[in-house]
C-alpha cells in the first residue's frame, strides 16, 4: 500500500511505522490517521511481525500534536464525532492490538502525540523529548484517551496537574513519572527500541498477545482482569508454543517457537 504522511518498513520480525510530516512536526491530521490505521492492522495480521516500532520522522518530534485547522470551525456534534473515530481508528485500535507496539518518542510529543505515545505498549524517549496535554490552552481537554491513560500512568494528581497547566515536561520527568521506560540520546532511540524487541520476539508470541489483553482487562470496567487472566492463561495450555516451551525448558535447550 501507498502511503503520503508515514513510512512502513519490515526487518527481521519487526515492523517500524514512521509519521512522515516533517514540516508540520508529524502533526496528525485525519489522513495520517487513516494511513496508520492501515499499516498498524496490515503489521497485525502479518504472522511475520512480532514486534511493531512508532516513531515520527526527523529529530524534532514524534507528534507535535493533533493538526488544529481541521477542526477549528466544528460543532458539539462534530467534536464528538471527531474524538470517537480517532478512539476507534487509532487510539483504542493502538492499545488492543495483540502485537506488542514500542512508542520511541523521538522530541515533542503534545496533545495526540503523547495520546498516540501512551496507547502504546510502553515508551522509549531521547533525550531531547518533551511531553504534555496542552489542549485546555486551545478551550478543549484531550480527546482521544489522554484524560485516562495519563493519570494510569502516573496518577490522578500528576495528570491532572499537567492537564489544568497545560505543562511540557522533559524526558528526565517522563523517566521519573513512569511515563516512559527508558530515556536515551537520539542516535541510541530506535537502536535501543530494537534491542527490546529482539528480546520480545524471542519469546512466545501467542503468550505475549495473552498477556496484553489480561494486562488491558484491569483497565476495563465491569470486566474482572483476574478472570480474563485465568482464562487467558487456561488458553495457552492448549497451543503449541506452550508445549514447545515446556519441552525445551525440560531438555534444556532455546525455544523455537512455532507461534501456534
Amino acid at each position: 500500500m501507498q502511503y503520503n504522511n508515514i513510512i512502513s518498513d519490515f526487518s527481521d520480525g519487526i515492523t517500524t511505522i514512521t509519521i512522515n510530516r516533517p514540516t508540520k512536526l508529524n502533526a496528525l491530521n485525519k489522513a495520517t490517521i487513516f494511513e496508520l490505521h492501515a499499516a498498524l492492522k496490515m503489521a497485525e495480521s502479518d504472522f511475520d511481525t512480532k514486534v511493531i516500532i512508532l516513531t515520527g520522522s526527523g529529530e524534532k518530534a514524534f507528534v507535535a500534536g493533533a493538526d488544529i485547522s481541521e477542526f477549528a470551525h466544528f460543532d458539539e456534534e462534530l467534536g464528538r464525532l471527531l474524538s470517537k473515530e480517532g478512539h476507534d481508528l487509532l487510539f483504542d485500535f493502538v492499545e488492543n492490538l495483540t502485537t506488542p507496539v514500542i512508542a520511541a518518542v523521538n522530541g515533542f510529543a503534545l496533545g495526540g502525540g503523547l495520546e498516540l505515545a501512551m496507547s502504546a505498549h510502553f515508551r522509549l524517549a531521547s533525550s531531547n523529548a518533551r511531553m504534555g496535554l496542552p489542549e485546555v490552552s486551545l478551550g478543549l481537554i484531550p480527546g482521544y484517551g489522554g484524560t485516562q491513560r495519563l493519570a494510569q500512568l502516573i496518577g490522578k494528581g500528576r495528570a491532572l496537574e499537567l492537564i489544568m497547566t497545560a505543562s511540557m515536561i522533559d524526558a528526565e520527568k517522563a523517566l521519573e513519572y513512569g511515563l516512559v521506560n527508558y530515556v536515551v540520546s537520539q542516535e541510541e532511540l530506535v537502536p535501543k527500541c530494537i534491542e527490546l524487541a529482539h528480546k520480545i520476539k524471542s519469546n512466545s508470541s501467542l503468550a505475549i498477545s495473552a498477556a496484553i489483553k489480561a494486562v488491558n482487562a484491569n483497565y476495563r470496567d465491569g470486566v474482572n482482569g483476574f478472570d480474563v487472566e485465568i482464562s487467558e492463561f487456561g488458553t495457552c495450555f492448549g497451543t503449541e508454543d506452550f508445549k514447545e516451551g515446556t519441552t525445551a525448558f525440560l531438555e534444556k535447550r532455546n525455544s523455537k517457537f512455532p507461534g501456534k
